[in-house]
């Protein structure tokens, strides 16, 4: 299979060309569950998405300090891995990793210069030198912190050569607008989905667009809920909140999942997980739908949703279904620090 949709990173990296459809590496290392994905399944996933891509584009992988059990480190060690093995797939990559937060019981964003340095240096010691630490972005916007001091840690940073260039997430339209006034923001990370289109989140993509910011869209498909394969909190893979995280999120309680469901039945013809990549993709062409998948088929199924083009009555369908239906439940069971 060869993908055909590509577009452009922003700000210090619009020199960057990119395949429409980016992998997030959460799922490589949790595949919703507390065990491990076997490295040899992880690497033929990352390098089937990135053979199918034109020659000269780069498939960007999203990575987190905190991406594995526990939050540790556990991605960024895979990642290292699969470089050493790979080596010729290090400039077929563009990566990028979140931090930036006190690590914990419950993980706190921690955008204070000390923190940060300590961030980005971890990550670089676990990657070991095999790739380069292509962007970074603070995981969340520190309240108790001028976000304009740190963009202006994170510019120290790229100075020393320890990163590449900077992006942010989780961040308001206003937020996005005062980082990239310090630094040009490559990329700004959201989530966006057919059950998750925030009225900031159009903002955001809006204010992306106008200063030429690369919009990161996460979730795309719902955290699998989009997709129809879950129908029931039974179909939740494991019994507990260890099990699969997704267990504790407010959407897929008892309560208001039957509810939420009706977006997928009211909706069969453009919930699958291509369509609803492709309906992501249609929101500009500077936005990247991220969805994450241990597998190498269903990778290069969801990059291939970036090369479906919707004409104006197809999202026009997909919108109406979207603006009927009223979900329940908020994103996480902590609503702090969201559009920060």
């Amino acid at each position: 299979m060869s993908i055909q949709a590509t577009t452009s990173l922003g700000g210090t990296a619009s020199n960057i060309t990119v395949g429409k459809v980016a992998v997030c590496m959460l799922l490589f290392i949790l595949k919703w569950t507390p065990e491990p994905v076997p490295d040899e399944q992880c690497f033929e996933a990352i390098k089937a998405g990135v053979d199918a891509l034109p020659p000269g584009t780069k498939m960007f992988l999203n990575g987190g300090e905190f991406y594995g059990h526990n939050l540790a480190t556990t991605n960024l060690e895979m990642i290292a891995r699969f470089f050493e093995k790979y080596p010729d797939y290090v400039d077929k990559t563009f990566l990028s990793v979140k931090g930036g937060v006190k690590l914990g019981a419950v993980p706190l964003p921690d955008n204070s210069p000390a923190n940060l340095r300590r961030s980005v240096e971890l990550i670089n010691e676990k990657l070991r030198g095999t790739k380069r630490l292509d962007l970074f972005q603070c995981a969340r916007v520190d309240p108790n912190v001028s976000l304009e001091e740190s963009i202006r840690t994170l510019v120290e940073l790229k100075k020393e050569g320890k990163l590449d260039h900077i992006g942010m997430s989780e961040c308001s339209a206003d937020s996005l607008r005062r980082g990239n006034a310090v630094h040009p923001i490559a990329a700004v990370e959201i989530e966006v989905s057919p059950w998750e289109y925030a009225e900031e989140a159009k903002k955001v993509i809006a204010t992306a667009e106008e200063l030429g910011v690369a919009v990161i869209a996460y979730s795309p498909l719902g955290r699998g809920f989009l997709t129809g394969q879950i129908k029931r909190p039974e179909d939740i893979p494991g019994n507990t909140i260890e099990g699969d995280f997704r267990r504790a999120l407010p959407r897929f309680q008892e309560d208001n999942f039957k509810h939420n469901f009706a977006i997928v039945d009211a909706s069969k013809n453009v919930t699958s997980a291509q369509l609803s990549i492709a309906w992501v993709a249609s929101l500009g062409k500077h936005v990247i739908p991220l969805p994450g998948s241990s597998h190498a088929k269903r990778t290069l199924e969801n990059c291939a949703g970036g090369d479906i083009k919707l004409s104006t009555e197809d999202i026009a369908e997909i919108n109406s279904v979207i603006s009927a239906a009223d979900v329940r439940g908020d994103r996480y069971p902590h609503q702090a620090y969201l559009w920060g």
